[in-house]
């Protein structure tokens, strides 16, 4: 029995020893349900690797957030909560492949981005930027910097550079960049310019691409319009040879006689006249010529002297 008193009585004593009785009783508060919801939720994602579980735990903690569990509690400590419960449901997103979800999974507690905790701000940014999506961060993260409230916090020069180089540059907002740059007080002096050094370069960057694309556009143009001209020209080397082998599929003496038609109508001379047989005789020579080289091969033109 006396063992059993002695065991009882056990969490009663103080790091000192035994609480007296003029001592005041410490008590230990009692997690509240947000606090107790955080670290299942955490449990979930690390240990046990439930992602889905763990997002729908901080959902939870969240619901019971806003039926002021942590009304008893310090303000930073539920500032601390909410920032943790943050952290957790972002890692669960990403890690279900729906990371296009966060931000958006994010505001809905916040309403509005400038009230973002800095450290979620930061993971969204490398989050988004990880995934080849800056964009989807420019405004947030642009109206959290301009907020008067959060001028003063250590991590405004962080975020700030984060902006810089993971969001601005990326996308090629050079103006606004630097911008940022000179009208901020968070910078320092070698920091600025080392910023700006780097907007520098990506505006070179930047020229030197756009140059390439124009050369590379002329060059499209000048191909298509070759292309175009290749095209017209074989377009017309098939109606020369279809009209050529149509006029030399006729009879040999409808051909003549096309022939003969055609010199009346452009030469104007009189195929009565003695003088025009010898022109007769060597426009049928030629014929036959043109002849026997369509259908022989082997065939070559004599050459007189």
């Amino acid at each position: 029995m006396k063992s059993d008193l002695s065991t009882s009585a056990a969490p009663l004593r103080g790091v000192g020893g035994a609480l007296r009785s003029s001592e005041p009783v410490r008590v230990v508060p009692v997690p509240s349900a947000a606090v107790v919801l955080l670290e299942e939720a955490a449990d979930l994602l690390v240990v046990h690797l439930d992602f889905p579980a763990a997002l729908h735990t901080c959902e939870r903690a969240w619901r019971s957030l806003a039926s002021g569990a942590l009304a008893d509690q310090p303000t930073g400590t539920s500032s601390e909560v909410k920032c943790s419960l943050c952290v957790v449901g972002i890692q669960a997103l990403a890690e279900m492949d729906r990371w296009q979800e966060v931000l958006s999974w994010v505001l809905q507690y916040y309403q509005v981005p400038e009230k973002l905790p800095p450290k979620v701000l930061e993971l969204c940014v490398l989050l988004y930027s990880k995934m080849q999506e800056p964009g989807a961060m420019l405004e947030a993260a642009n109206t959290w910097l301009q907020d008067p409230d959060n001028l003063g916090l250590p991590e405004y020069r962080t975020l700030a550079e984060l902006h810089l180089h993971r969001v601005l540059l990326p996308l090629g907002y050079l103006s606004e960049a630097e911008k940022l740059v000179v009208g901020s007080a968070a910078f320092s002096e070698e920091q600025r310019l080392d910023a700006l050094q780097a907007i520098s370069t990506a505006r070179q960057q930047q020229k030197h691409k756009h140059s390439d694309s124009e050369e590379n556009q002329k060059l499209n143009q000048e191909g298509s319009f070759s292309n175009k001209f290749l095209s017209l020209l074989m377009l017309l080397r098939r109606l020369w040879d279809s009209t050529v082998s149509h006029f030399f599929a006729l009879p040999f003496r409808k051909s003549l006689l096309a022939a003969l038609i055609l010199c009346l109508l452009v030469v104007r001379f009189d195929p009565a006249s003695p003088s025009s047989l010898p022109i007769l005789c060597k426009l049928a020579q030629i014929f036959h010529w043109i002849r026997e080289a369509m259908f022989s091969s082997s065939y070559q033109l004599p050459i007189h002297d």
